[in-house]
């Protein structure tokens, strides 16, 4: 009989940033930006007590406006962060990035949700809003490595099409890497947790091929996107 999830104790959850400080305390030696990480650090704690009882009130909800405003701040801050790599254009390029994100990522939750898992009703905030997450997550990085990448490239004096396609390659790397290492080096995080939640590992196997073909897809359309925009508005 499968058993449930034991909850873990403040006092030993907190053992779990010991890892972390030291890491900030070799990056305060070694004069790395340590500030910006503890500063990281500090806003992911805050930021997950905060949306914790947050989604525990959403997902007793059925109003579908609360679900569809958390979706547009989503998309909103994934898109603003993800040019946190190209900070000088990042207003110029920002309606592009919600644009991409709005592509890649908006249309391949719809695959999913309503037509893969079918969520009764379609706006079932348990599973709509995580995958979401995961979608939006994935874009945010992928434009920020394209973005990057792209900029440095045209700044060596490469062509817009040379550039295009060396940031489309470099924004893809993690998720090809994840696609690779995927059962042999991890067992990522929805299989992991519904594996310990109990599910069949062969059940839990099917969600995360549907997780990791989701955000393949997402990322590639989302970074596809971006830098076609980004390349016809450099050269119109």
């Amino acid at each position: 009989m499968p058993q449930s999830i034991s909850t873990i104790p403040i006092s030993l959850l907190a053992l779990t940033l010991v890892p972390a400080v030291i890491v900030l305390f070799i990056q305060h030696k070694w004069s790395s930006n340590a500030k910006e990480s503890g500063y990281a650090i500090t806003r992911m704690l805050g930021q997950l007590l905060i949306v914790g009882y947050f989604l525990g009130m959403l997902f007793n909800t059925d109003q579908v406006w609360m679900v569809l405003a958390v979706l547009t701040v989503m998309v909103l801050v994934a898109s603003w962060i993800g040019l946190r790599t190209v900070k000088a254009r990042r207003k110029n390029l920002y309606i592009l990035a919600v644009v991409s994100v709005l592509i890649g990522g908006g249309t391949t939750l719809l695959l999913v949700t309503q037509i893969v898992l079918h969520l009764t009703p379609w706006y079932r905030p348990q599973y709509l809003i995580p995958l979401a997450g995961m979608i939006f997550a994935g874009n945010m990085n992928c434009i920020s490595l394209a973005a990057e990448r792209y900029f440095d490239e045209m700044g060596n004096g490469k062509t817009s099409v040379t550039a295009r396609e060396t940031a489309f390659r470099t924004a893809l790397i993690p998720v090809t890497n994840s696609l690779f290492a995927v059962g042999l080096v991890s067992l990522p995080g929805m299989m992991t947790g519904q594996i310990l939640s109990g599910v069949d590992p062969l059940i839990a196997v099917r969600y995360q091929i549907m997780v990791m073909a989701m955000i393949f897809g997402a990322d590639g359309i989302s970074s596809a996107s971006f830098l076609y925009m980004v390349s016809r508005r450099a050269n119109p």
